[in-house]
């Protein structure tokens, strides 16, 4: 049986996480934490609920967990880790927004046996839309993404955005010119530029998490697109990983390293 701690618990997809770990037979969410939402009882999915923590650390200390799975913030989601990699807890992370420094720092600190796995994205349409696109760009270097989330959400450009601009500078061969900043109208028109490859971000209610890669050749277009119009899409690429990081050490970015990658 895996034992599993879920922080961010109390949020949308921490609630999520609780139902579908609890849904597998060999797996059980010992435990809750949400700050912000201490003595909540959540519906385990299972017809009992768990009642929330608030400190991680004593947490860990009164539970027996093999694995933290964390959907919070990119403001806590550091300290957590460590916290939870100090005590020797594989690590499942969800939470976007961690900056290339704070995770080179966080892989610095994974203990010998001990794995930290990172993913933008737990949905596998998601990840077969990146490694498509990986594919497209070795063809098609001309390429745009546009990424849309729900208004909540705590970073822009998404994960995945950044993950798949970072997929396909390493793939294609030559870096064309994004023309069209010289003659912004409006500052930003053109979206930002990460790899050198233009990204449009938008944030709306109503929208859940989604994807459009679009690429331009001579005469033609291809558009590759991801949509996750439930957050239970998540959630297969989560119990992947849950089972996984239990056989694997070192930090690990990318649900597609245990998709047979």
């Amino acid at each position: 049986m895996i034992r599993v701690i879920v922080t961010g618990a109390a949020g949308k997809m921490g609630r999520e996480v609780v139902k579908a770990v609890t849904a597998e037979p060999d797996m059980a969410v010992v435990a809750a934490v949400d700050p912000a939402s201490v003595g909540t009882a959540l519906d385990d999915g299972n017809g009992s609920s768990l009642l929330v923590q608030g400190d991680l650390a004593d947490t860990i200390a009164s539970f027996d967990a093999d694995v933290l799975v964390d959907f919070t913030h990119p403001t806590v989601v550091g300290e957590n880790l460590r916290i939870a990699m100090a005590a020797g807890v594989d690590c499942v992370v969800g939470t976007t927004g961690i900056s290339s420094d704070a995770l080179e720092a966080l892989a610095a600190e994974v203990p010998e046996g001990t794995c930290l796995f990172v993913a933008p994205n737990f949905a596998i349409g998601a990840v077969l839309m990146m490694r498509f696109a990986t594919e497209a760009a070795r063809y098609m270097p001309h390429v745009e993404i546009i990424e849309l989330h729900h208004d909540r959400k705590a970073d822009a450009p998404s994960g995945t955005a950044l993950r798949t601009a970072h997929l396909i500078a390493e793939t294609r061969r030559e870096v064309p010119p994004a023309p069209g900043r010289e003659t912004e109208v409006a500052e930003g028109a053109r979206g930002a530029l990460v790899d050198d490859i233009t990204i449009h971000s938008v944030r709306l209610p109503g929208l859940v998490a989604h994807q459009e890669v679009l690429f331009g050749g001579q005469g033609q277009t291809l558009s590759l697109r991801h949509d996750s119009i439930d957050r239970t899409s998540f959630m297969p690429g989560v119990i992947l990983a849950v089972r996984e990081v239990r056989e694997r050490s070192g930090l690990i970015v990318g649900l597609e390293r245990l998709m047979g990658e």
